[in-house]
């Protein structure tokens, strides 16, 4: 008995307690290893977040760990930490008392394995902001989450809503801006009664918003902007009455606003814009705790309700594009910190309400197009914190209050479209943020005080078709950054100021319809960047600049002065012809209807005789004294080289150069083109191979012409901008790029005040130059769309293809350029802007572009994201279906390809119209796929716009049609009588033989037989 007894004896505690231990042990030290794994996946990271994680330490004490009181790892907190790699949710997910796992705002990218499921315990899962890729894993077994992040993490395909079933903990879930296949919305949601947070924003969800959206009545976030949803606002949702914020922007819902919904008393931010709503506001009026009211282009018809008025946290309300009456509440604003209102595009009437900037917080006032009627109240001119006023399109009045004309972080006045009068004020030079002063069509009257050329921030000024007199200021040559003046149809007097010509980014100027005399000054002409010039309707005299020069020029007129002389030749061109009648003085011998230049008879022949050879021989002199000085200076400068030291090369490519090659180059001879941002140069080296540099032109542009030999051009600078942390950044990100459809940037070299950034060489020049120039040449479509598509793929790898997005700025037919096999480029990324992680948005407000390619938010907003690019892009596509330029005569006054191409939309027949002749009639079908795409880039509204990446997918969808199986008889002939093709008939898509009689229908670009005679 004794001996069974003995058998069955348990083991002593202590072993017990020691065998526990040694468990546990082996557990945790499997933990560290599990972590060590989880860090060897990371590929970069830009915080020093994992130089805890080392072998020999505890768990515990790894950055971002946390562990339980058994020491078991309980939560990985990771978030924004710039890490790149991959999870490897495998080992991940054999941690077994895991419960968070936070790795949101990162780079992680790959796919989400299966092995997700394993984490049963987890509680807690946040992956959003991040980079991975395919589809979501079923995640049924994770039935104690209670928060769930997946948002902006790059998945797509079917989401696995069957699973949310099984999460009933759920109390936040956050699936929004991720490319899921579209599906209903779906019901599996209606089902997490706990959710205090649902965020579903664009994430492709159709259909209507149940009415079972009413179970969900903890929710205080309900976000389901950016999709497809149609239908009504269920009448359930005013149930929710704990919501504080309600987002339901851009889809294409119907109706009113369901009765009962001031109820939802502690909302706070409602945005129901880009829908179709309609009915009135009444049932806003209780929401008196509203900080934002966003309704923005609906179909909302009646009077906003006076209670309005007494909301004391309003700070934004955005109603614009709308069918609203009647006046704005007298009140409104009076009580709150409102810093935003637009109701642009209604048809208010009465006042202007006084106290919107009672608070001193308004940046936005936005009124236009509208009735208004009244003045400008006078408390708008203590309202300091003003960025944009924009009233025009109404029915105003009166003097414009002194003090708003020098507002000192005012960006834009637009009064246009009213009834003002009286003087622009003099201290409108203490204006220092002004960029926009639009005061067209008014009765604007007086001087333009000479004090405006203080105001440097000015980019345009439009002072059309008012009753200005006097001079235009002497100093107008301050305004460095000008680059449209309109002040055309007044009553300015005098003399063109010469000083017009060091306005160097001008590229619109008229000045048409006024009493200006004297004579057109050289320094236009050295405008580098003018693209419209119109001086008619003026009584302007003497000869017509030779500097003027139509390779830049897109619209010329001088019509109707008193101008004499010879046209220059290199403007006696057919498209000028009409912008030269009325000078009665001018001769051609190049243009029809001008009298021929010819010398006169008798002894004014020999004294133009004299004075010419006398003016020659001065020249002689001159020249010879001119050749002299610069051999003298050349000697001086060999005398004192440039120091080797002085150079800084940073190379982002294999070079076969040296720094002392490129700057060698850089010389007049060399010069091949001027940009926007600098001039370019030609580098041929000795192996043959062929640079092009770009020397970036800094804020002393006043010496900028006097630079004749390399030593001065790169030597003679003030700016210290090369040296600057952000030129080094912007240029090293640039660099990065690695893209076939994105021109080469092979290094840069930088001294104390000189920037050369060296790039591949092009040979076929600009797509501007083969579309526009006196280079142009025969481009079929198929070449066309070549071009199209390469340039829209370097665009996309712009936008989506870079670790942070890059916004060109400045897209253009002459910043494509054209490789030897006539491949497109994106090229000069002189203003170019990195897109700062943090900045609060995707815009910038740096003045940009040029003139027909901006879009037209510029002008709204002054500022610029990737559809500004996208806009620019649908111009070009323009381009190259229609052969045009985007400001061409033919458009109208202030009219753009865009308008035009808009006006053509109505047929399809004014559509063929609009395609360039030269492109074949078989391809004219495809041709206009691809004009319906520019239409869609150039779309109004920036949020319409496709981006670059669905411009791509269009594109491709749109290739042209080949065609196969041609044949062709040898008796095949056209009758030139009347166009009868017989023997071969060309359908869209193929050629096939069908018989001696066809001919060709221009409506559906087809050939059809014709019947037998």
């Amino acid at each position: 008995m004794s001996v069974r007894r003995n058998s069955h004896q348990w083991p002593p505690p202590v072993f017990i307690f020691f065998l526990f231990i040694f468990v546990i042990s082996s557990v945790k030290s499997d933990e560290v290893e599990i972590l060590l794994k989880f860090k060897s996946t990371v590929e970069r990271s830009d915080s020093n977040v994992f130089s805890s994680w080392t072998q020999g330490k505890s768990a515990c004490n790894f950055s971002g760990v946390v562990c339980n009181s058994n020491g078991f790892v309980t939560e990985i907190n990771l978030p924004q930490q710039q890490i790149v790699g991959y999870l490897p949710f495998d080992s991940i997910c054999e941690l077994q008392a895991l419960e968070k796992f936070d790795v949101g705002n990162n780079s992680f990218h790959g796919k989400i394995s299966e092995d997700l499921k394993k984490c049963s315990g987890l509680q807690y899962l946040d992956l959003g902001c991040n980079a991975f890729s395919g589809e979501v894993p079923d995640l049924s077994s994770l039935n104690g989450l209670k928060f769930l992040n997946l948002n902006n993490s790059g998945f797509s395909g079917i989401f696995p809503w069957k699973s949310l079933e099984n999460l009933t903990e759920l109390t936040f879930l956050s699936l929004g801006d991720n490319p899921f296949a579209a599906t209903p919305f779906p019901v599996e949601v209606l089902k997490l009664e706990k959710l205090y947070w649902l965020y579903l924003t664009n994430c492709s969800i159709t259909g209507q918003i149940p009415q079972g959206i009413q179970n969900l009545s903890l929710l205080q976030n309900l976000e389901l902007s950016d999709n497809s949803l149609s239908g009504t606002i269920p009448a359930g949702i005013v149930k929710l009455n704990q919501l504080w914020q309600l987002e339901l922007y851009n889809n294409s819902l119907s109706g009113k606003i369901p009765v009962g919904f001031g109820n939802l008393t502690n909302l706070k931010y409602f945005d129901a814009s880009m829908n179709r709503l309609e009915g009135d506001l009444s049932e806003l009026r209780s929401l008196k705790n509203l900080v934002s009211l966003q309704l923005l282009e609906n179909q909302f018809s009646g009077e906003v309700p006076v209670e309005f008025g007494e909301f004391k946290h309003l700070e934004g309300l955005s109603l614009y594009r709308n069918k609203l009456t009647g006046q704005l509440p007298p009140k409104i604003g009076s009580w709150s910190d409102l810093n935003f209102i637009d109701v642009s595009e209604n048809f208010f009437t009465g006042p202007i309400p006084p106290d919107m900037c009672k608070n001193g917080k308004m940046v936005d006032l936005l009124l236009l197009q509208n009735n208004f009627t009244g003045t400008l109240p006078e408390s708008y001119a203590n309202c300091k914190s003003l960025v944009r006023l924009r009233v025009n399109n109404n029915s105003l009045s009166g003097t414009v209050p002194a003090g708003i004309w020098s507002l000192p972080n005012l960006l834009i006045i637009d009064l246009t479209m009213n009834r003002f009068e009286g003087p622009v004020a003099g201290d409108i030079g203490n204006a220092k943020s002004l960029a926009q002063l639009f005061l067209a069509n008014n009765q604007f009257s007086g001087e333009l005080p000479a004090s405006i050329s203080r105001a440097t921030s000015l980019v345009s000024i439009q002072l059309t078709s008012n009753k200005f007199s006097g001079q235009i200021p002497a100093t107008i040559g301050e305004l460095k950054r000008l680059g449209s003046l309109y002040l055309n149809g007044n009553m300015f007097s005098g003399v063109i100021p010469d000083s017009l010509g060091s306005c160097v980014s001008l590229n619109d100027v008229n000045l048409a319809g006024n009493s200006l005399s004297g004579k057109i000054p050289e320094s236009i002409g050295s405008l580098r960047n003018l693209n419209s010039l119109n001086l008619s309707e003026n009584k302007l005299s003497g000869h017509i600049p030779t500097t003027l020069s139509p390779s830049i020029l897109s619209l010329l007129d001088l019509s109707n002065n008193r101008l004499v002389g010879p046209i220059p030749k290199s403007l006696s061109i057919q498209a000028f012809k009409d912008y030269f009648k009325g000078n009665p003085g001018l001769c051609s011998s190049d243009l029809d209807h001008f009298q021929p230049c010819s010398s006169s008879p008798g002894t004014s022949s020999h004294l133009r005789t004299f004075l010419s050879c006398f003016i020659a021989g001065a020249l002689v002199l001159l020249v010879s004294l001119g050749c002299y000085m610069f051999i003298k200076v050349r000697k001086s400068n060999l005398d004192h080289p440039l120091k080797q030291g002085s150079w800084n090369m940073k190379s982002y490519r294999m070079l076969s150069f040296t720094e002392k090659d490129i700057i060698d180059a850089i010389k007049s001879e060399n010069l091949i083109g001027k940009g926007g941002s600098g001039n370019v140069y030609k580098v041929e080296l000795e192996d043959g191979k062929e640079l092009a540099v770009k020397h970036i032109w800094t804020s002393d542009s006043g010496n900028r012409k006097n630079y004749h030999s390399s030593t001065a051009m790169l030597t003679q600078r003030n700016s210290r901008n090369s040296g600057s942390l952000e030129y080094d950044a912007e240029v090293a990100a640039l660099s990065a790029i690695r893209h076939v459809n994105v021109v080469k940037l092979y290094c840069s070299i930088t001294s104390e005040d000189s920037n050369l950034l060296v790039y591949e060489y092009l040979p076929n020049g600009s797509l501007w130059d083969r579309l526009h120039s006196c280079h142009k040449m025969e481009l079929d479509w198929e070449m066309r769309y070549a071009i199209a598509i390469g340039a829209a793929k370097g665009l996309e790898y712009l936008h989506h293809g870079c670790d942070r997005s890059v916004i060109h700025r400045d897209v253009k037919s002459s910043n494509i350029l054209l490789d030897e096999e006539w491949k497109p480029r994106i090229a000069d990324f002189g203003l170019a802007k990195i897109v700062q992680n943090g900045s609060g948005g995707d815009w910038t407000h740096v003045i940009a572009g040029t003139h027909g390619y901006m879009a037209p938010e510029y002008a709204y907003t002054c500022k610029i994201n990737e559809k500004s690019d996208v806009y620019s892009f649908g111009v070009v596509l323009m381009e190259l279906v229609t052969g045009k330029r985007p400001v061409e005569p033919e458009f109208g006054e202030n009219k753009d390809i865009v308008y035009w191409i808009y006006n053509k939309l109505k047929t399809k027949e004014t559509l063929v119209e609009a395609v360039d002749p030269k492109i074949s009639m078989a391809s004219k079908e495809d041709a206009i796929k691809v004009l319906r795409i520019a239409v869609h880039c150039t779309a109004k509204i920036p949020a319409l716009r496709p981006s670059m990446r669905k411009v791509v997918q269009m594109l491709e969808e749109a290739e042209p049609c080949k065609l196969t199986d041609i044949i062709v008889q040898e008796k095949a002939v056209l009758s030139q009588e009347n166009n009868v093709i017989k023997g071969v008939v060309m359908y869209k898509r193929n050629a096939m033989f069908l018989g001696p009689n066809a001919r060709m229908d221009d409506d559906d670009v087809s050939w059809i037989p014709l019947p037998n005679a």
